[in-house]
């Protein structure tokens, strides 16, 4: 089946979050979030290396926008709820649907971090792929440096499987290891 063809919803809830596909207009929230979090996000992230401008992020978002309703790949916005502020961005990428194989990235403004809003997220992304999608394998991969990340995999149950040496080049220029963590349909799930 073309991927194309499967319906699900573009929206769901976790207890404090709301987890949506972008919309045209988010390249602002975006855009703000990155200039604000630019520091952290810097060592990790191409985006990051070079603060984006405005038109930038939303010409990101409507691509963006494009590739969920495409399902060729699945950016998701996190939002607090409850107040209706921008927290993050997440999604499900490098997809294999004939195997339903998912990879969850994900990043997080700053002012928000540290109150596992992060892992609520991946929690709640897990269970949509798992339920929704009918995910047979999902994955979480992070540079072996970048603690932070792996540590959202380690809280969201994920099974460190491996670690690839020297496998990419990481944005300050060195080879880093990947750590690679999944969940698998009758192993975690």
């Amino acid at each position: 089946m073309d991927p194309i063809m499967i319906s699900f919803p573009e929206s769901f809830e976790t207890e404090r979050l709301l987890i949506r596909a972008p919309q045209w207009g988010d390249g602002a929230i975006i855009n703000e979030a990155i200039g604000e979090s630019q520091n952290e996000l810097k060592p990790w992230l191409p985006f990051a290396k070079e603060m984006p401008t405005m038109e930038q992020s939303e010409i990101f978002t409507r691509k963006a926008l494009v590739e969920f309703l495409k399902r060729s790949d699945l950016h998701l916005q996190i939002f607090n709820k409850n107040t209706g502020a921008f927290i993050g961005c997440s999604g499900l990428h490098r997809m294999d649907w004939d195997i339903r194989k998912f990879e969850i990235g994900y990043w997080i403004r700053s002012s928000c971090a540290g109150y596992g809003y992060m892992t609520e997220a991946v929690n709640g992304i897990t269970d949509f792929a798992i339920h929704t999608l009918a995910a047979n394998r999902i994955e979480i991969r992070c540079s072996s440096r970048n603690t932070k990340s792996a540590a959202v995999a380690e809280r969201a149950g994920y099974t460190l499987e491996g670690i690839l040496r020297s496998n990419s080049r990481g944005e300050d220029g060195e080879l880093h290891d990947s750590k690679v963590y999944a969940k698998v349909r009758g192993v975690e799930f």
